[in-house]
């Protein structure tokens, strides 16, 4: 285990966790069992510290993610969930308060990382994912057959178009990315591009969804569409005519990280 931190910190700012995660995936142990049982070593472990010496997410060496009460599968298919992406559960969250939504629509699911994180947080709604990757509709509905079997179904499509179904909450992490931006290690090398890529300016998603989320929020409801860093105003002017009111919460960073559309 310290050959392999001592390594690993030649890659990555978080070696030892990283080291940690695949020791107790190769071992088959939760991460916090590693002292209980004095693991250092594993059948596998050295294989999987080279996969993440070559710069393979964790996430992908592993297959799984936590994000906000849930567990999810993933591959390189679909992006990986981050912690910022929960701003939008939260602000869900507080949109709602004691009330609750029946009917949750995440456009551009990916691994269905919002709409099942939705699902989890309120047992009595059911939701759509759509996406257009099949490759990545076959991890969201697996993730959905394990996490809201009967409540989540899937579909392939452009984001909200062609739906005619008024939603209670939307949910929405669209690629946001400038194509030229540089990225973290294995961001670019390893994660699907058609999810992070969004333009010259990395407004381009914006631009279609500001025509097409407006029309399906139930009177009552909320979208919360994640943003980059910095793109809060120039994303907020594109939904300027939508007559909806607009507002945005900043994730633990103190980005502002969803715009709130009610």
């Amino acid at each position: 285990m310290t050959e392999a931190v001592a390594a690993l910190a030649v890659v990555t700012e978080t070696a030892r966790l990283d080291a940690e995660v695949l020791l107790a995936h190769a071992a088959g142990v939760e991460r916090d069992q590693l002292v209980s049982r004095g693991l250092s070593d594993a059948p596998g472990f050295a294989a999987l510290v080279v996969r993440r010496l070559k710069g393979e997410p964790v996430a992908y060496i592993t297959g799984t993610r936590g994000f906000w009460t849930i567990d999810l599968d993933v591959t390189p298919d679909v992006l990986i969930p981050r912690p910022d992406s929960e701003t939008l559960i939260d602000a869900a969250v507080a949109h709602f308060g004691k009330r609750a939504p029946a009917r949750v629509l995440d456009l551009g699911t990916g691994s269905g990382a919002l709409l099942l994180a939705a699902l989890d947080q309120w047992p009595g709604a059911t939701g759509l994912g759509i996406d257009a990757s099949e490759a990545a509709l076959v991890v969201a509905r697996r993730n959905g057959g394990c996490i809201a079997p009967g409540r989540a179904s899937f579909g392939i499509g452009d984001w909200a178009e062609g739906i005619d179904e008024p939603f209670d909450l939307i949910l929405c992490n669209p690629p946001y990315i400038e194509d030229a931006a540089v990225l973290g290690p294995g961001v670019r090398e390893w994660e699907p591009h058609s999810a992070l890529f969004a333009g010259d300016d990395g407004l381009d998603c914006y631009r279609i969804l500001a025509g097409q989320i407006p029309r399906v929020i139930a009177l009552g409801g909320v979208a919360c569409i994640e943003l980059g860093a910095g793109q809060a105003a120039a994303v907020a002017a594109l939904f300027a005519d939508s007559g909806l009111t607009i507002g945005t919460r900043r994730d633990l960073g103190g980005h502002e990280r969803c715009l709130m559309l009610t």
